[in-house]
């Protein structure tokens, strides 16, 4: 038996769900070595390349808010301890 999917694609994209964080990273664009590890265990995707580069010359990453849930993968993974979490004030 098929079930239809109960959603379409794209759907998750108008819903934000960052609101019910307690802690967001906090990325320090001066320690950042643009590894790509961050972009690569953050379960939501939402860790991206900003086009600025920091002292060293390094294209420095960031996320987006609205979606990162605070889960606390980049920090935990990133060998430069560039990003660092933080308690989310409401």
């Amino acid at each position: 038996m098929k079930y239809p999917p109960s959603t379409k694609p794209g759907e998750s994209l108008k819903n934000k769900t960052g609101n019910w964080r307690t802690f967001r990273p906090i990325f320090l664009h001066d320690k950042c070595t643009a590894c790509g590890i961050c972009d690569n265990v953050c379960p939501e995707g939402i860790i991206y390349a900003t086009g600025k580069t920091n002292a060293a010359g390094k294209n420095y990453r960031d996320c987006d808010l609205d979606y990162c849930k605070g889960c606390g993968l980049c920090a935990k993974n990133c060998p430069f301890a560039a990003i660092r979490m933080e308690r989310e004030e409401k």
